[in-house]
């Protein structure tokens, strides 16, 4: 009589799970890389975005040239329905940093550098009370409004928001990271961005897939990291072609609006997936979630990643 309790009793927990496993990919169980060390979320103090540019979600995962972004992918988790905003770059940067609708990024629409007319003086993540850095590899000096070889100010969104203080401090050149992760001073939010060629803008995505083979096991090889205490988001600003100031945040059939996006911490599980519908906004919503900011115009009604990735 037992045994029959006890058999019934897992087919039902095995029908559970299947319920479960039809809306949400499940996990791989065992941890081998940087995901999946803790079975429960901490407290996260840091958060990291590094960003990408120009290829949609299928350029990149199954890419056979881009190896380690799918190593990172497979062994970490992916977000499989996200969105980018808009179309061309800018106004993608701007608002995933503010929470500006996507009607009111028409100012970007030309990817202009910073001025008067190409400007906002809306709040953003870098200012809501949190310490912050933008890095940026190959900008001249702290907070260039201007482009130079590599360095697209168009990528950099800091110096776009007016009221915001600190830019000359806190918008600094990327080679500075390596030494706020061994000092133990990276800030709470920290954007990076690649420059031209590494972050397949102007290069190949072969070449976007090397830089970050390169540069990312400096995040997870710090402390700042195994510590326990900091999730890297890595995202593609739009996906490829689109029409300028289309709107992408809920657009599921055109492919220019489909980007990857993957999650690493040390409490996602590897191999997670999901299949819920994210866009830039739910990357500030999350940000603004896991340090305890308030939440930023359209991250007030965006869907977060905690719960699907285990932060």
């Amino acid at each position: 009589m037992r045994s029959r309790i006890l058999a019934t009793a897992a087919a039902a927990l095995l029908s559970l799970g299947g319920l479960v496993g039809a809306n949400e990919a499940q996990p791989a169980a065992a941890a081998t890389g940087p995901c999946g060390t803790l079975a429960t979320a901490p407290h996260y103090t840091h958060v990291i975005w590094v960003w990408m540019e120009n290829h949609s979600y299928s350029d990149i995962i199954g890419s056979s040239q881009a190896p380690y972004i799918n190593s990172i992918a497979n062994g970490c988790g992916l977000a499989t329905d996200y969105l980018n905003l808009s179309h061309p770059s800018l106004p993608n940067y701007v608002g995933a940093t503010s929470g500006l609708a996507v009607g009111s990024l028409s100012t970007f629409d030309s990817d202009c550098s910073p001025s008067k007319r190409c400007s906002t003086s809306t709040a953003s993540v870098f200012g809501q009370g949190e310490s912050w850095k933008s890095y940026e590899e190959s900008m001249p000096s702290n907070c260039d409004k201007s482009n130079s070889g590599e360095y697209a100010v168009r990528h950099n969104p800091p110096p776009y928001f007016t009221t915001l203080s600190g830019c000359s401090t806190f918008d600094v050149p990327y080679s500075t990271l390596a030494a706020d992760l061994s000092g133990g001073t990276l800030p709470a939010f920290s954007f990076v961005t690649p420059n031209l060629i590494d972050d397949m803008h102007d290069g190949t995505v072969a070449q976007g897939d090397s830089w970050l083979s390169s540069n990312l096991p400096t995040i997870l090889n710090s402390s700042e990291y195994t510590s326990g205490g900091t999730a890297v988001f890595i995202t593609w600003d739009e996906g490829s072609g689109g029409s300028t100031g289309e709107s992408c945040a809920s657009n599921t059939t055109d492919q220019s609006c489909h980007v990857a996006t993957i999650v690493i911490s040390p409490s996602t599980p590897a191999g997670t997936k999901s299949g819920t519908l994210f866009n830039h906004y739910s990357l500030l919503a999350t940000a603004e979630q896991l340090l305890g900011l308030p939440f930023l115009g359209q991250a007030a009604s965006a869907p977060t990643m905690t719960s699907a990735f285990n932060l």
